[in-house]
């Protein structure tokens, strides 16, 4: 699977859980998060998605400048229109196409934010991860909020999570 494909698969799979979420449940704070929301964590995802195609016309992604949606956070419906813009937005990209990124390593200071060099794939390869990490996190929320919701069994987890499993190396406890 390429980048492009990932990216789809990735927001495809959270509109399909974004369809099954009640905005009450999507919006309400949860104890686990210290008052954050599961529609914080896909609003968050969206973020770095939206960081990516933002910064493609000008050659830079600046993922600290973030939108942070609060119709995103609040609305299910909302949210699953936004990621289907990524997936509409992704046949128009080059993947090998040179991009730099601004670094942030300092929270307390705008300058010296050093340029990286990267590639859209590498990025987009990135946003993947970093949704992969936050879908763990949805995971415990919605299991926490309702118990008996079904998730698939590898919502959350990295691609070479599942293989590893599946090569029965790890059980399930």
């Amino acid at each position: 699977m390429n980048c492009k494909e990932g990216t789809r698969h990735m927001c495809s799979q959270i509109c399909e859980l974004l369809e099954k979420l009640d905005a009450p449940i999507y919006a309400q704070p949860v104890s686990l998060f210290n008052g954050t929301s599961i529609g914080q964590h896909f609003r968050h995802i969206l973020d770095f998605y939206t960081s990516v195609f933002k910064g493609i016309p000008v050659g830079i992604i600046d993922f600290s400048k973030r939108e942070r949606s609060p119709s995103v956070e609040q609305s299910p419906e909302v949210a699953a229109a936004a990621f289907r813009q990524i997936i509409n937005k992704l046949e128009a990209i080059n993947p090998q196409e040179k991009i730099q990124v601004r670094a942030d390593f300092s929270s307390t200071s705008e300058a010296g934010r050093p340029l990286i060099h990267s590639s859209i794939a590498r990025e987009l390869m990135f946003a993947y991860d970093h949704a992969v990490h936050h879908m763990a996190m949805i995971r415990i929320g919605i299991q926490h909020l309702l118990p008996e919701f079904y998730l698939d069994e590898a919502f959350g987890l990295a691609p070479a999570t599942v293989k590893y499993r599946k090569e029965g190396v790890v059980q399930k406890s």
